[in-house]
């Protein structure tokens, strides 16, 4: 039975197919026809795409906030990554896909990721919300009565989860994520320097210099972009130190959303926090500082997982790999 693990994320789609491992990691961006509404590409061939697009094509994100935006273009793109990793014949038998989920997803939301994915091929649709996945990817005691608390910072929501004995007991979800830096950038480099640039650049931008507190080293990088008044390509040099100044707003918005799960939980699990740390997982973990100022903002321990990426999807997959044990964290 090829059962598959999903992570249905706003930046990237990972998927896990039971007992092979992750088999597919690719942007969630599909490149479409304007007129015909014809598919040109899907993945990493349509974001090598964005911002790059003759006038007839336009790539489109299926995912904002960490949801389902566009339904026909999720289940579009979700039939196109199923077809490449499921051998051809298995279709005839439907797989059993465990998904991860926004813990803050609204029932419509849930309900239209339900349908793309079975939609898209799906025998049965098993959600799981991506704080527990994440949680037990990186190898939580999500089952145990110790608190175990996970920040998982994705593409478009930043979810955080104090877990114990199966369940969230604290949470805060807040549609900010690694997107939202990007724009962040995008806007300071327009207001500052008169540059227009991409996203893609705001983004390499974000890897190269960007910070959440200063790390002892400041760096620098030359920018390609172009010039709002003259209209000719130019290229600017800008610091880490402005590049954290941009991007203060998103980052305090993850602080705050921190203490707020922080603030709401019982006595007994934070002081089991207080023992056991803060685990931060998802591709905005990656950000440098940003342990460093969620350590100082509340006085915890912060472990960063060694792969933060693909944590979701690696506990989504545990859950299909020890199904009796799991059974009781999805979301029915």
């Amino acid at each position: 039975m090829a059962d598959i693990a999903v992570d249905l994320g706003t930046a990237n789609t990972l998927i896990q197919v039971k007992g092979q491992g992750i088999v597919l990691n690719e942007p969630s961006v599909v490149a479409i026809e304007r007129g015909s509404g014809r598919v040109r590409a899907i993945g990493l061939e349509a974001k090598r795409m964005l911002g790059r697009t003759p006038e007839g094509i336009i790539a489109v994100r299926p995912m904002r906030d960490g949801v389902i935006a566009d339904v026909d273009m999720a289940e579009l793109m979700l039939r196109h990554f199923l077809a490449r990793v499921l051998p051809r014949g298995l279709f005839r038998i439907k797989p059993r896909v465990v998904i991860g989920v926004p813990s803050g997803i609204t029932e419509m939301e849930r309900r239209a990721v339900r349908a793309a994915v079975a939609a898209a091929g799906a025998k049965e649709v098993l959600l799981i919300s991506e704080p527990m996945a994440a949680a037990i990817g990186v190898g939580l005691p999500v089952l145990s009565p110790r608190g175990s608390m996970v920040v998982n910072i994705g593409g478009g929501t930043t979810e955080i989860g104090v877990i114990a004995l199966s369940g969230i007991v604290a949470d805060a979800s807040i549609r900010v994520g690694g997107n939202e830096f990007d724009e962040m950038i995008v806007n300071f480099i327009r207001k500052s320097y008169n540059l227009l640039i991409g996203e893609a650049t705001a983004e390499g931008i974000k890897i190269q210099v960007g910070s959440a507190h200063p790390t002892g080293q400041e760096r620098e990088m030359d920018v390609n972009g172009r010039d709002l008044i003259s209209g000719i390509p130019k290229t600017i040099r800008v610091y880490s130190e402005e590049i954290r100044e941009a991007i203060q707003e998103p980052v305090q918005a993850i602080v705050g959303a921190v203490r707020r799960a922080l603030e709401v939980t019982p006595p007994e699990l934070s002081a089991d926090i207080v023992d056991e740390g803060i685990v931060m997982t998802g591709g905005g973990a990656l950000l440098k500082g940003l342990d460093v100022l969620i350590g100082e903002e509340t006085g915890l321990t912060i472990h960063v997982d060694a792969e933060p990426l693909n944590c979701v999807v690696r506990g989504a997959g545990m859950v299909l790999d020890e199904w009796e044990r799991y059974q009781s964290v999805l979301t029915r």
